[in-house]
């Protein structure tokens, strides 16, 4: 028989006479390691022992305050959340990080009915990396680019390493979308690449490898966010597409992530019309969510919301009504509410009266329970905060990054065979990264100068320059100087579209220090280019799979 935490004297007391009936359910008791070797018996079993204000609690997962546990402790004292996610005012450095992990576990398990929480992160790496330290790799993309899938497991295999050793069991990644609008502006280089194949295949890889090394890998977001021209954290994408189109090219990866028995995926605040016309996100959408995803596609774990601070899903109700909505919908688990009281009032009232049922609320806490079962957080030792910082960024690390970055670079653009330099080259280095490309190719025999005029090439640095004046007005003026003009493009590759007459056009689709230096490595032939398009440029004669080589 499990023990339960004692109640205060009073109220043990008034027990007998019925006149503390809400002090075990407040407190609730504490849980133990489950029995049960099965995660779905061992999930009942600890659901068995549950207030409903802790099954309501481990719907959500806000962000941690602060540094440290203790300035966390009135929000899990309160709330009793299911995870927590940090961002990076929350990260200093490894000890600190693995420091602040324990002691939002200790303070969980010591509260309430002490479910473990998932502590979460979005590390897709690239343009999307939240921690301070560790390896640094780039953007999914130039994963794409590689072709390889050993790249995307290497990403996701060191990454999950590294997140493990600070405490973090959750990673909101990777992205399933596929990128198949050029002016998509959220989505982009988060995105393996144009083809849904290429992005199953690095999904998989990813996936498969953050659960291998114990990180739970959150696939994101569906329907699909690679076709949208609006930035959901600010507005509402629509996208008008037929469900045929739908089902071709946003569908498959998420199909495939699913079929491979994924742990959780994560829903998208974009509104498809030919998946459901009610005008709703796909995140409050029970079309989407529970029919598509769930009855359809049969996904049976964990579905969380994406982030429900962004403007994509507060254009019509109220920040309560929100959650209680996502719930309705399908959702297990309510990332981020910006009113963290007011979302679970809201939910705790729709609880209450019947609008979300008891079964409803037990079906989304199962989930979450026997995925924190099957992951090990029940089993789970604390970190060792002072072996954390010699466990991340380690030179093996950096070395698997750097090599993704190498493989990534894709040559699109080699009139009269300027690349590679040669040892000794005069080269002015201007644009996006320029410091960065600059030290690089010195370190490599190039000789730096200020002038395109004493230069034997000028290279340009831009950073998804296609809406960018100032960017674009550097390559013209490099041009113009009547010397060879190499672009590295670290951003999205389809700036070449609108930078006509270059000699050399390298892209990295990164702008981490790795991919600088990649693109450094391949200017001077120090390596080959191998990479490919992992995607079309429109108004160009560039497809998916182009890329030359020397």
């Amino acid at each position: 028989m499990r023990i339960r935490r004692a109640v205060a004297p009073l109220c043990a007391l008034l027990l007998l006479t019925a006149g503390c009936a809400g002090a075990e359910e407040d407190e609730g008791p504490r849980a133990q390691p489950p029995k049960a070797s099965d995660p779905a018996d061992a999930a009942r079993e600890l659901l068995a022992d549950m207030s409903t204000k802790d099954k309501i609690g481990q719907l959500f997962v806000p962000v941690a305050v602060g540094t440290t546990a203790e300035e966390n402790a009135e929000l899990i004292d309160t709330h009793r959340p299911g995870g927590l996610i940090y961002f990076p005012e929350n990260l200093e450095d490894a000890e600190q990080i693995a420091t602040l992990s324990n002691g939002l576990q200790d303070r969980a398990v010591d509260t309430g009915a002490g479910v473990p929480l998932f502590l979460g992160i979005d590390q897709e790496q690239g343009m999307v990396s939240r921690l301070p330290v560790g390896a640094r790799f780039p953007d999914a993309m130039a994963v794409g680019a590689t072709g390889d899938p050993g790249a995307a497991d290497s990403l996701a295999r060191t990454t999950a390493k590294e997140l493990v050793a600070l405490g973090i069991n959750l990673d909101y990644a990777p992205t399933a979308d596929v990128n198949v609008n050029a002016d998509n502006p959220v989505i982009g280089i988060r995105s393996f690449g144009a083809d849904p194949g290429l992005v199953g295949t690095m999904m998989a890889a990813e996936t498969e490898a953050f659960s291998d090394e114990g990180v739970v890998p959150v696939v994101k977001h569906f329907p699909g966010h690679g076709d949208t021209d609006v930035d959901s954290h600010t507005g509402l994408p629509v996208v008008e597409k037929s469900r045929a189109e739908w089902e071709k090219v946003d569908l498959p990866p998420f199909k495939k992530a699913v079929e491979d028995g994924a742990d959780a995926v994560m829903t998208g605040h974009v509104f498809m019309p030919e998946l459901d016309d009610s005008g709703e996100p796909a995140t409050l959408s029970k079309n989407v969510t529970t029919g598509l995803l769930r009855d359809e596609l049969g996904f049976d774990g964990v579905v969380s919301t994406d982030a429900l601070n962004m403007e994509g899903v507060r254009q019509t109700h109220g920040d309560g009504e929100v959650a209680v909505r996502a719930i309705e919908a399908g959702a297990d688990q309510l990332l981020m509410p910006p009113d963290m009281p007011a979302a679970v009032d809201a939910v705790t009232k729709a609880v209450e009266k019947g609008r979300i049922s008891a079964k409803r609320l037990d079906a989304s806490v199962l989930r979450l329970l026997e995925l924190k079962v099957k992951r090990g957080l029940f089993d789970a030792e604390p970190v060792d905060p002072a072996q954390a910082e010699s466990a991340v960024g380690t030179k093996g690390h950096k070395a698997a990054a750097q090599d993704v970055a190498d493989a990534s670079v894709t040559l699109l653009r080699n009139k009269s065979d300027v690349l590679p330099l040669r040892e000794g080259a005069k080269v002015q280095v201007v644009g996006e990264g320029a410091e960065q490309i600059g030290a690089a190719l010195e370190d490599l025999g190039a000789t730096l100068t200020d002038s395109a005029g004493q230069a034997d090439a000028v290279v340009a640095g831009t950073l998804s320059a296609r809406g960018e004046a100032d960017q674009k007005a550097v390559v013209t003026r490099a041009r113009d100087s009547g010397t060879p003009v190499i672009v590295v493009a670290q951003g999205n590759p389809y700036d070449i579209s609108e930078l006509p007459g270059l000699d050399g056009y390298l892209a990295t689709y990164s702008s981490v220090g790795v991919s600088r230096t990649a693109a450094a490595r391949v200017v001077m032939g120090k390596v080959r280019p191998t990479g490919t398009l992992p995607v079309d440029i429109p108004g160009t004669d560039l497809k998916t799979g182009d890329g030359l080589h020397y």
